[in-house]
């Protein structure tokens, strides 16, 4: 396969798209973090968008200082805590944070305002004026940090099951 930015195309075209598009280098050799990535974004959306968007991360990482950022889905930044809790997405005209289980979370200052119908993921649509609700916004990040470790608590621990045949041969003895 031909070389290309130093990088070789290994089955994985992904691998060169990244490094066409972040200058050569990928995220995977330590030259550039999906934090970067994230601030590198943000400071090329240049209008309204921008501002709420730093706006959102911004309360997404004090909700929980053990919040990972993530680059995932061809440029999408990702909050994640055992488990994804928010994928964030800057629009024509808006910006989209969705929640991944934002169904099955609590949302008690009503911030869920789009993906209504479905049945997984629920999102808030910042729209240009809208303000960033940042104490609500945390409570929900929080609420999606429960669920996910919820999600990973192990199942109860079951007794050694009998076969009716080794019951059977236990009442003879």
């Amino acid at each position: 396969w031909p070389r290309r930015n130093g990088m070789r195309r290994k089955g994985n075209s992904m691998l060169w798209v990244q490094a066409q598009r972040w200058g050569g280098k990928n995220w995977a050799e330590g030259a550039i973090t999906p934090s970067m990535k994230i601030d590198k974004l943000i400071a090329s959306i240049t209008d309204c968008r921008g501002k709420t968007f730093a706006s959102v991360r911004k309360a997404i990482l004090d909700a929980d200082k053990d919040i990972v950022e993530e680059w995932k889905w061809m440029g999408s930044p990702v909050w994640e805590r055992d488990g994804i809790i928010a994928v964030c997405n800057a629009h024509k005209k808006w910006v989209k944070l969705t929640f991944d289980y934002g169904a099955k979370i609590p949302d008690p200052d009503k911030l869920f305002n789009a993906g209504l119908e479905g049945n997984q993921r629920r999102a808030i649509d910042f729209m240009e004026g809208d303000t960033v609700n940042a104490p609500a916004l945390k409570k929900l990040v929080r609420a999606a940090i429960e669920f996910n470790q919820g999600k990973k608590k192990k199942a109860p621990v079951r007794t050694k099951a009998t076969t009716p045949e080794k019951a059977r041969k236990s009442k003879k003895k």
